[in-house]
């Protein structure tokens, strides 16, 4: 046998008692620091602004799964925070107007179906009914002035004795008989 494997084996038992006491020590005196340090103190001393300034947010979103978080989101409750007023103020119309293909929407218009659910024969009936009913008030019109103007003219060229009567005499009212013995 070796000597200084001796010398080892006395050193392993010297020296594994000697860890377990250092390593015991250690362990309490950590405690005892820990226990005596204020967190919040030291927090507050942190600068958060420095401390974020180094962070590379490109490299932490690339591990960030967007997909994860966005199942995560409750869009509904989102939703019903965002003043769709306001939002709706910001948009430029003339912008998004101008945006649009008008024949595309045009295209996309089922004009059969508008025709068929639209009552085209009461629309052309109201609007020729209106326009005959103008026309045949037009030419009743003209009708009882030339007639007047007729009028006129026969009563100057006649020139009646007796007036004329007001109107033919199965139009006029009944006029009482005259009473017998009177």
């Amino acid at each position: 046998m070796n000597p200084r494997d001796r010398l080892r084996s006395v050193g392993r038992r010297v020296a594994d008692p000697a860890e377990t006491l250092a390593q015991q020590v250690t362990e309490r005196v950590i405690d005892l620091l820990v226990n005596s340090v204020d967190i919040n103190e030291i927090a507050g001393l942190v600068d958060l602004n420095a401390l974020l300034s180094r962070v590379d947010l490109d490299a932490l979103l690339t591990k960030v799964d967007l997909n994860t978080l966005l199942d995560r989101l409750d869009v509904n409750a989102l939703l019903l925070r965002v003043d769709v007023n306001s939002v709706v103020q910001r948009v430029d119309v003339s912008a998004v107007i101008d945006r649009v293909d008008l024949n595309e929407v045009v295209q996309r218009i089922d004009v059969d179906a508008l025709v068929k659910n639209t009552d085209l024969g009461a629309v052309i009936a109201r609007s020729t009914g209106g326009m005959a009913t103008d026309a045949l008030d037009a030419i009743r019109s003209q009708a009882v002035g030339l007639d007047h103007f007729i009028d006129r003219w026969v009563q100057r060229l006649l020139r009646p004795k007796a007036p004329w009567p007001l109107a033919p005499p199965a139009l006029l009212p009944p006029q009482p008989e005259p009473q017998a013995g009177s």
